[in-house]
């Protein structure tokens, strides 16, 4: 990595919905996931998107739309690099339904459910630029703690669920271990992390 890249962060707004697609479905494929699968349930997909062939596309659009949009891309001499699904807890859905990754106290978390980084980009240090990204935008819409729930492995990562994060990345970022939980990504126990800003 050199020391002159140029790295931006930005909420995915409608008018950055491409770069979001070029880091997550490069090829457009109607039955990705869109990175819904961890914030909606089913039923809210449908009712977003549609009964239609490209129904995730279309409700992730849907999402890009809200007061606070499903994430932020990164981008690295203006090139869209990286991709973080966070937002407040209670806005999504399938975490705060979830039995298994509780809330650790009354605190309003916002929460990072998805860490992406763009093949081709791997080990340029993407991933700390895309969670400071991140929680810089957490703290300037008023959340008082950003929290991870990712998987501590022995070794480097599954690069299939790598999404989920590892201890030592959220560390790196300034996020301390609060607690575990009941799930698990590839058998590994999947660790709740936070990192406060007020």
């Amino acid at each position: 990595m050199t020391t002159d890249a140029q790295w931006e962060t930005h909420p995915v707004t409608p008018d950055r919905f491409e770069d979001f697609a070029d880091v997550i479905n490069r090829n457009r494929r109607p039955t990705h996931c869109w990175c819904l699968s961890h914030r909606l349930t089913a039923a809210e997909i449908v009712e977003l998107g549609g009964d239609c062939e490209d129904q995730r596309e279309r409700a992730m659009r849907a999402l890009c739309e809200r007061e606070h949009p499903p994430g932020v891309v990164t981008y690295l001499d203006g090139e869209p690099v990286g991709w973080c699904n966070i937002g407040p807890r209670s806005e999504i859905t399938r975490l705060n339904r979830s039995t298994l990754m509780l809330p650790t106290d009354d605190l309003p978390v916002w929460s990072i459910v998805c860490v992406v980084v763009r093949s081709g980009f791997r080990r340029r240090g993407v991933s700390h630029e895309l969670i400071e990204g991140a929680v810089a935008w957490a703290a300037s819409r008023g959340a008082p703690a950003v929290e991870s729930h990712p998987v501590d492995p022995k070794g480097r990562m599954d690069l299939t669920m790598a999404f989920v994060g590892t201890r030592a990345m959220f560390e790196r970022a300034g996020f301390e271990v609060v607690g575990t939980t009941d799930a698990t990504a590839s058998k590994m126990p999947r660790l709740t992390m936070r990192r406060t800003l007020t």
